[in-house]
């Protein structure tokens, strides 16, 4: 093919015009350009982490902060999880059976550290266990950055607020805030939806059975299960207990009457043991609850400081108030 009107230039003459398209060298103490949004300093439980870019490998210990990063559409930046309490999320099944599993429950420090992270988020206080060798201080001297739900900083009461800082909070650290500001305005329309349904309906009292047999291990007032049963229209009778989860006497339930028993599921004791346990037992009789079989049951991967707890809402307002379901 012949090129019309082309003109043949001397070699000499493209030496200037090639060196003016190359371009300018850096200066060998010029900083790299930062990622949009970086640097990045964030408090957390009162650990201060600046980051300069996104972490490229992170490890999530437990359930719920799994599935805040596996919400924001962050599984490439994982190279390790652990610790489930119940199947994750339909929507998240496949993104996260691309990441390796570490472990069934924690993993030792030596199997974190051969995962070599630069980045570990936790679920529960246990997650960051000093006496196992991951205490947050100890993985800051290996090199890894680290977050804990907020539901375990020691502060006050947590509620839905919490829930929104923690997902910006994760969304600016991955450099992805606009997935993280998407999810939220979803979340808030499904809060505000639910109490829309709910508006004039009276609360009823709540008793949260979570597990136990000589005491009643159940949700304090700290916790995000405190909130999610006061917006599904409940009371938590155990609200004056100052912790996300804690101990109570049978007497004490006797005491206060709950009129509903919301179960949480997990673990190797099914639901129906649980209700037979509080069934069985002659003390507890006389709890309106019990006597009317009145129970509601919530996966404990629901109550907890995660993504799932706008849908929770609406599923524990169907069953404490039946006639508001959609």
């Amino acid at each position: 093919m012949s090129w019309p009107h082309r003109v043949l230039l001397p070699a000499a003459a493209l030496v200037p015009l090639l060196a003016g398209c190359s371009p300018a060298p850096r200066a060998a103490d010029e900083p790299a350009k930062a990622a949009p949004g970086f640097p990045y300093t964030v408090t957390n439980c009162g650990v201060q982490n600046t980051f300069q870019a996104p972490p490229k490998r992170a490890v999530t210990m437990n359930q719920h902060v799994t599935e805040i990063m596996l919400a924001l559409g962050l599984e490439k930046s994982l190279v390790g999880t652990a610790y489930l309490d119940d199947a994750v999320l339909p929507a998240y099944e496949k993104a996260y059976d691309s990441v390796p599993v570490l472990a069934k429950e924690y993993p030792s420090k030596e199997a974190l550290l051969a995962a070599n992270p630069d980045f570990v988020y936790g679920g529960y206080s246990s997650a960051f266990d000093a006496k196992d060798g991951r205490g947050r201080d100890d993985l800051k001297d290996a090199g890894m950055a680290t977050r804990l739900n907020t539901e375990y900083c020691p502060s006050g009461r947590t509620s839905v607020d919490d829930l929104y800082r923690e997902v910006t909070e994760v969304g600016r650290t991955f450099g992805v805030p606009g997935r993280a500001e998407k999810w939220i305005a979803g979340a808030r329309a499904t809060v505000a939806a639910n109490e829309k349904r709910l508006k004039g309906v009276a609360p009823v009292s709540v008793f949260v059975y979570d597990s136990g047999d000589k005491t009643a291990f159940t949700a304090g007032g700290k916790g995000i299960g405190n909130e999610l049963i006061t917006r599904a229209g409940g009371r938590n009778v155990f609200a004056d207990l100052d912790k996300a989860f804690g101990d109570a006497t049978w007497e004490q339930v006797v005491a206060r009457r709950p009129e509903v028993v919301v179960i949480y599921d997990y673990g190797s004791t099914t639901v129906e043991q649980k209700k037979k346990r509080l069934l069985d037992d002659p003390a507890l009789r006389d709890v309106p609850a019990i006597k009317n079989r009145r129970f509601a049951v919530l996966p404990l991967s629901d109550t907890v400081l995660g993504v799932r707890v706008p849908d929770a809402v609406e599923k524990l307002a169907a069953q404490l108030h039946p006639a508001t379901a959609r």
